[in-house]
């Protein structure tokens, strides 16, 4: 009865426009206030010990060091390194953006920060050659998604935060789906290029190829700062994200000079705008978990499943559903964390590995990216492209489809997502 109540308001105060983390605010006040004896002490004391998290620190400098990728550079010599290497292939701009939208997402952890600096670039390029406008949008709104799944990845420090998971084991987890969807998405950039015989660009030398690499460099050296750098030990994520932003600034400023210092102050003014929105979600997400423990939703939702026979495939594929649903209407940081909670201890009653979970919500998060009426991609996209959403929708299809199948495969074939961090020993 309870949970219905909250589900209620909640659902009610979001059909009236108000952005979610302030509905999730309301929502917990008004039942705490109307339905329960919980005292109000108890409640602010919640608000500042449930933000109070070493991981949470990771994502205002995720943030930054993405921001000053975007602004540096840093894209466009990803964009000519990636041409150099599948140009000449069916479809070889196309190809080029998902590698680049790879490369990117491994050093930004946002997913609408790929789509802006490799679409923003890729779009005009792919229009010149003679490839059609729909063909664009959809390979960049997808491979955009890769952003998020691809370590380091802020939805991922986000799901740490709200189940107490490894953040650095997820990391690692996300390496092999984040190459498997990427090869994916290639794939079926390939194969629509080739059927409809779209253009190919001349084989590059070794020469520029080198030239290429060379000038890319930089860029492609923070993946190894960060992965190499958590994987050694000689980092914990948070501080390999204190690390990268430092180091996206040095590359930004004194190495491409891309950025000079005058700029420096308006991607620091950003970065604090988009920390702030998102940490303020987070502190409304932690007490909306809170009322939720407090009234002991997930543990009676665990008793339910169980009691009723219901084992771990009826519950992956009801979670899938739950999710997809729900990024119909919210974006990733608050699905992460008002389902986290709720599911996560259905998950460990049944046994099903919280790393393995993790990455098969961050994948539903990027299907929800790229479907409307909400998903951010689309709108990030419909930007750049100057296509409406209806028209993007139909663009991203193929592309969104493969998707799908991708998370069924994801979603019951864990060893997918836990190989690697097992291997390591980070599980």
């Amino acid at each position: 009865m309870n949970a219905t109540i909250i589900f209620v308001i909640l659902l009610v105060l979001m059909l009236t426009g108000m952005p979610i983390s302030i509905s999730l605010g309301l929502t917990v006040l008004s039942f705490l206030f109307m339905f329960t004896q919980v005292p109000l002490e108890s409640v602010a004391l919640k608000l500042f010990t449930g933000i109070e998290k070493f991981e949470i620190m990771a994502i205002p400098f995720f943030i930054l060091a993405g921001n000053f990728l975007t602004h540096g550079g840093v894209a466009r010599r990803m964009i000519k390194f990636a041409t150099s290497m599948v140009g000449h292939w069916y479809g070889g701009l196309g190809l080029a953006g998902v590698v680049a939208c790879a490369l990117f997402a491994a050093v930004s952890g946002s997913s609408p920060a790929t789509v802006v600096a490799i679409g923003s670039i890729l779009m005009p390029a792919m229009l010149k050659a003679g490839f059609p406008n729909k063909f664009g949008a959809g390979v960049i709104t997808t491979s955009g998604a890769l952003g998020i799944l691809i370590p380091p990845s802020i939805v991922m420090v986000m799901y740490s935060v709200a189940t107490n998971t490894s953040v650095g084991a997820l990391f690692m987890a996300g390496v092999i789906p984040g190459i498997g969807l990427a090869c994916v998405l290639g794939g079926v950039t390939w194969f629509r290029a080739k059927k409809f015989n779209y253009p190919r660009m001349k084989k590059a030398t070794l020469g520029e190829r080198w030239t290429a690499f060379r000038e890319s460099v930089w860029g492609l050296l923070l993946i190894v700062v960060v992965m190499g750098g958590i994987y050694s030990g000689m980092f914990t994520p948070t501080e390999a994200a204190a690390m990268s932003a430092v180091y996206a600034f040095f590359v930004a400023v004194f190495v491409y000079k891309d950025l000079s210092m005058k700029d420096v102050a308006r991607v620091l003014l950003n970065s604090a705008n988009m920390s702030a929105m998102l940490l303020y979600i987070i502190t409304n997400a932690v007490l909306f978990s809170f009322i939720m423990t407090n009234e002991n939703i997930p543990q009676a939702l665990a008793d339910w499943m169980l009691g009723h026979g219901l084992g771990m495939i009826a519950f992956l594929l009801a979670v899938n559903i739950i999710l997809l649903l729900a990024g119909n209407f919210m974006e990733p940081s608050s699905i992460v964390l008002i389902f986290a909670p709720i599911l996560f201890p259905v998950a460990m009653k049944l046994g099903i590995d919280p790393v393995h979970f993790g990455i098969l919500m961050v994948v539903n998060m990027e299907v929800g990216m790229c479907h409307p009426p909400v998903g951010l991609n689309l709108y990030v996209a419909s930007g750049i492209t100057k296509m409406g959403i209806t028209e993007l929708t139909v663009a991203v299809w193929p592309w969104l489809l493969s998707m799908l199948a991708f998370l069924v495969v994801v979603t019951y074939v864990p060893i997918i997502s836990t190989w690697l961090p097992r291997t390591l020993g980070m599980m």
